[in-house]
């Protein structure tokens, strides 16, 4: 089954082209078919690109999702015209009084702030609070991800020396969990960040599950509460030239920039990237919503509330 997206998203005719089935509303709502709820924080600056690389993944399951968007009443993003954000995304007092099966929560150019330093953040961690009652299992990305670990548990971001930046291996921790059902032993994931989290300090919390790391970008993906949270550092999302645009972006800027590490062929730019993340991103996606949403949610969404810690051993 597709994707279920608001009519006229520009996601819809971009992921046509990449021979991805998406279905309208008007479309979905003739089938007599109960879909996943899955709500989108958007923190992402470019918010058209951020909406197209979620689409394409939620699209690539056998089952019907449906997907709003949320953004922030405390920000307005600069480079999405507000016509886009009036006709597609929803404010968090629209939605506080509903319930979703999934939740992602994006990443934000803000990561070099203290985190109580960002201008959203007593919204976003409202929502953060709100999702554990109104949200089967939620996936923070990247810098939601390290907010998440930081509000939740106390965990703070560590500076690196230098960004992390390119496509690193990872390997699977726990290869029973069903989030890694038909991965390999190893994976890759696109990073792209300054900072990290380190593995004694999440040493220190019993109560956070560590999935997957790799040598050089650390914790990839951990867990808390049984699958209701997932952290993902990197961007499993990331489509073939995300990355690229990233990095001709700031050559353009005249910054010293590093070329990205393992993305493209023989690490030349000339060369175009060499994609190898996308199976296994689908698989995640697909095995969250499987096993951690829809075998989980309850069929009356309202009873989320009630809903305790998961077990991942499913």
């Amino acid at each position: 089954m597709p994707v279920k997206i608001p009519n006229n998203l520009p996601a819809i005719e971009l992921l046509k082209k990449e021979n991805i089935f998406v279905m309208t509303e008007l479309r979905a709502d003739i089938q007599d078919i109960r879909p996943m709820r899955v709500l989108i924080l958007n923190l992402m600056p470019i918010k058209i690109t951020t909406e197209t690389d979620f689409v394409r993944l939620l699209s690539n399951n056998p089952l019907q999702v449906e997907v709003e968007f949320l953004r922030l009443n405390s920000h307005t993003p600069k480079n999405t015209p507000e016509e886009h954000l009036e006709m597609f995304y929803k404010s968090f007092s629209a939605v506080k009084n509903n319930y979703y099966d999934g939740m992602i929560i994006t990443g934000a150019p803000v990561e070099m702030l203290r985190f109580e330093e960002v201008r959203y953040w007593e919204e976003v961690t409202e929502i953060f609070d709100w999702a554990r009652k109104h949200v089967t299992s939620t996936l923070y990305i990247c810098w939601a991800s390290q907010a998440a670990l930081y509000h939740f548990y106390g965990v703070e971001k560590v500076p690196m020396d230098e960004k992390l930046f390119g496509v690193f291996k990872h390997a699977v921790q726990e290869k029973g969990n069903p989030l890694f059902r038909g991965f390999d032993d190893e994976f890759y994931i696109p990073h792209s960040r300054h900072t990290t989290i380190s593995l004694d300090d999440i040493a220190t919390k019993p109560e956070i599950n560590v999935l997957a790391v790799s040598p050089e970008a650390g914790i990839a993906i951990a867990s808390s509460r049984g699958g209701r949270e997932f952290y993902l550092t990197g961007h499993s999302e990331y489509s073939p030239l995300t990355l690229h645009n990233e990095y001709q972006r700031d050559v353009d800027k005249g910054l010293e920039v590093p070329v990205p590490q393992n993305y493209y062929k023989n690490d030349d730019p000339k060369n175009g990237p060499l994609v190898c993340w996308t199976g296994h991103a689908n698989l995640l996606f697909n095995n969250w919503l499987n096993y951690f949403v829809y075998q989980e949610t309850p069929f009356d969404l309202k009873d989320v509330e009630q809903l305790g810690d998961l077990k991942e051993s499913n």
